[in-house]
């Protein structure tokens, strides 16, 4: 999910009319759009649900959270109700569910306080730092359904900087002095896979979660009179009464995040709105970073497939890093502070290679712990694809800058916590995104540009919703090209494929 770079990350705020692909400040425009600002609510943070969003069958597809939150800025405390409908599309009998809960691995930050199945209370059931496992009164059959019912309190950690060279978990939930953000907010369901429930031990760098496709409704009210934060999300907010409702389908993960200081621009990618939230002083920047993410999402949609929603959201962040959700994206405030109103910089390619993860994280999913190449190679490369599209005489400096600079080596398919003598997370970069970047380019050339772009095409039509392994890359890059690659796959990898 991340940048691949240890430095920085942005926000979000305005609106423009059009994309500018030149390498002078972009111009904005205003339009109007949906508000993502949530109602004051004068009640106690106490919940009273809101009537909820029937699904649309009564054994759905995909995994229903549906989530009410009272939010409590001041405080920086969340009270949650959450209602998880989970239908067993895994083949199997299923005996026990394990959840992520994330906000348990800090200390004093969760608090359960409800747990029910089927409207019973739950008997048996473990929570052990991020991992919750509950035992099933009965076993649940494959097409069987399962409700969950959730009450627990978030006490928001505070946001510490500067821990990419330290053995410290990665920080992107909890607060700052101006923000509070919410992502892996929630205990949810993990995938199933042939070895059982997949959730590996955080590491600190890099993303540990894989996510199973589900759908989402979210529904925020303020806690107390009179404090009115901006509310920036996954998906377009819509006054519900005394609540915000946010809905999102088919997405792996919702976040938010939350400032009394946000500034918004905006300007549109076709019929997808990009929404850029950012601190005062910062609206160059901002405006910059939504006009290079539309830019991206003309160029992916077209080389790749259709961007799979109505919004895009940027959000300026207060930790030095970029990170990526369900139509969401954070970018270092670093990016922003060096800004230089051109389109060789940061800013602008690592809000390509956030957008990029659109398709490479979000559509086409994968074992981020285990197979991180999958999905950051190709959003590394994604960013050559954007600059040969949007700034040609602009690539000679990105491989220079971006890749050549850091004399990349390693091999591409390293797991998540692969260990190295010094600077581990600058050596993962290196070998992952970067030798990743090399290795794409390198297929390219060897393939030629009609079987490549149609590689990718299908790589993503056949496992769009699903997840995807290094195995599954290769099968179908083979159905497109019998050209003799087993040098570059030798060069560039450790395993066999």
């Amino acid at each position: 999910m991340r940048s691949g770079i240890f430095l920085l990350l942005s926000a979000f705020c305005l609106l423009f009319s059009s994309c500018s692909s030149s390498n002078s400040a972009p111009t904005a425009a205003l339009h109007a759009i949906p508000t993502l600002t949530p109602t004051v609510d004068t009640s106690t943070p106490i919940i009273s649900a809101p009537d909820t969003a029937t699904p649309d069958t009564e054994t759905p597809s995909l995994p229903h959270y549906t989530l009410n939150v009272t939010l409590d800025y001041r405080r920086k405390r969340l009270t949650v109700e959450e209602n998880i409908l989970y239908p067993n599309t895994t083949g199997e009998t299923l005996s026990d569910l394990v959840l992520a809960v994330m906000p348990n691995a800090w200390t004093s930050v969760f608090k359960l306080t409800r747990l029910e199945l089927n409207d019973a209370p739950a008997k048996n059931y473990k929570l052990d730092g991020q991992r919750l496992t509950v035992t099933l009164p009965a076993s649940l059959p494959p097409a069987g359904t399962v409700e969950l019912s959730i009450a627990y309190s978030l006490s928001l950690p505070e946001i510490q900087e500067e821990l990419s060279t330290t053995k410290i978990l990665p920080q992107f939930f909890g607060y700052t002095d101006r923000q509070q953000n919410l992502v892996n907010w929630y205990p949810f369901i993990v995938p199933r896979g042939a070895d059982g429930w997949i959730l590996h031990d955080p590491w600190y760098f890099g993303e540990h979660l894989v996510y199973d496709a589900a759908d989402f409704e979210v529904n925020i009210k303020n806690a107390e009179e009179g404090i009115r934060p901006t509310i920036a999300a996954s998906a377009f907010g819509e006054p519900h009464g005394e609540w915000t409702r946010f809905t999102l389908n088919n997405a792996r993960t919702f976040a938010f995040s939350a400032s009394t200081e946000f500034q918004r621009s905006a300007t549109n990618a076709g019929n997808v709105f990009v929404y850029s939230y950012y601190f005062p002083t910062y609206e160059s920047a901002g405006e910059a970073a939504a006009l290079a993410a539309a830019d991206a999402i003309e160029v992916f949609s077209q080389r790749f497939g259709p961007y799979p929603r109505e919004s895009l959201t940027i959000v300026m962040s207060d930790f030095n890093d970029g990170a990526e959700f369900s139509g969401f994206f954070f970018l270092s405030k670093g990016f922003y502070r060096t800004y230089d109103s051109t389109r060789a910089n940061y800013l602008t390619f690592i809000s390509a290679h956030e957008t990029a993860h659109q398709w490479w994280f979000e559509q086409v999913a994968s074992d981020q712990y285990l197979e991180p190449w999958l999905d950051e190679a190709l959003c590394a490369y994604s960013e050559h694809i954007f600059y040969e599209q949007t700034d040609s005489p602009l690539l000679e400096w990105w491989w220079n800058t971006r890749v050549d600079a850091y004399t990349p080596h390693g091999y591409v398919d390293i797991p998540l916590d692969t260990t190295f003598e010094d600077e581990e997370y600058r050596q993962y970069v290196n070998a992952v995104y970067l030798r990743g970047a090399r290795f794409l380019d390198d297929l390219r050339a060897r393939i030629g540009d009609e079987a490549f772009f149609a590689f990718l095409q299908d790589y993503l039509n056949q496992f769009n919703g699903r997840r995807a392994t290094a195995d599954d890359f290769f099968t179908v890059l083979r159905q497109h090209t019998d050209a003799d690659i087993s040098d570059l796959v030798s060069e560039y990898f450790q395993g066999q494929h």
